[in-house]
């Protein structure tokens, strides 16, 4: 049964989730199931791997938000997004992708969880360029330096990027332009999950 793996994965973490919030979890879980059949959202087909590498991978950068509010840029199906509006029920998420038929999925996950804390929008990031935000959350999105050259504009004065990385390469981390400065790498830690996780905080410098 997914609801009991999902408590047990939670368990082997130092994470803080309602009931409600896993029940919500797992129906997330059940309708990207579903919709993957028709839509391909995610190269992941058994809702069980779900749990692991889409769900967790998510939660697990929780602790680490600064903030009230974030944009997920590249959400695709919602992910780190949803499952980090879920458990943070009080900070807010703008989930931007370009590709209608995942916004139409996640319209539909906020309309069936009555999730309130989502803003769904479909836009190539460029052109996002109304707001500015306390956190820019991005996971298998793109290059470090393509995700700061294309989101430049998103953080506010005391913004950070989050990017969610498989490896933390040094050549990569050196390669960022001389505005930026990294301020934190941290090796997360993702019950049941083969390979590595890095979360990379980065600032612009301020004048």
């Amino acid at each position: 049964m997914l609801k009991n793996k999902l408590v047990n994965l939670i368990k082997q973490t130092d994470l803080s989730i309602t009931d409600q919030q896993i029940d919500q979890l797992v129906c997330y879980v059940e309708m990207l199931n579903k919709w993957n059949k028709a839509y391909n959202l995610t190269s992941v087909r058994d809702p069980n791997e779900m749990l692991v590498k889409h769900i967790m991978d998510s939660l697990v950068v929780s602790p680490y938000l600064k903030g009230d509010t974030f944009i997920d840029v590249g959400t695709g199906p919602g992910l780190p997004g949803i499952p980090l509006a879920i458990i943070n029920p009080h900070k807010q998420f703008d989930l931007v992708d370009s590709l209608g038929k995942r916004v139409r999925f996640l319209k539909q996950v906020q309309f069936e969880l009555k999730i309130e804390n989502i803003t769904p929008v479909q836009s190539r990031i460029e052109q996002y360029t109304n707001k500015s935000f306390d956190g820019v959350i991005s996971r298998a999105f793109a290059s470090l330096e393509d995700m700061l050259s294309w989101c430049e504009h998103l953080p506010n004065q005391n913004g950070a990027f989050y990017a969610l990385k498989s490896i933390a390469s040094q050549e990569e981390l050196k390669s960022l332009p001389a505005e930026y400065q990294v301020k934190d790498v941290i090796e997360l830690v993702v019950p049941h999950l083969d390979g590595q996780r890095n979360l990379i905080i980065i600032k612009h410098i301020n004048e």
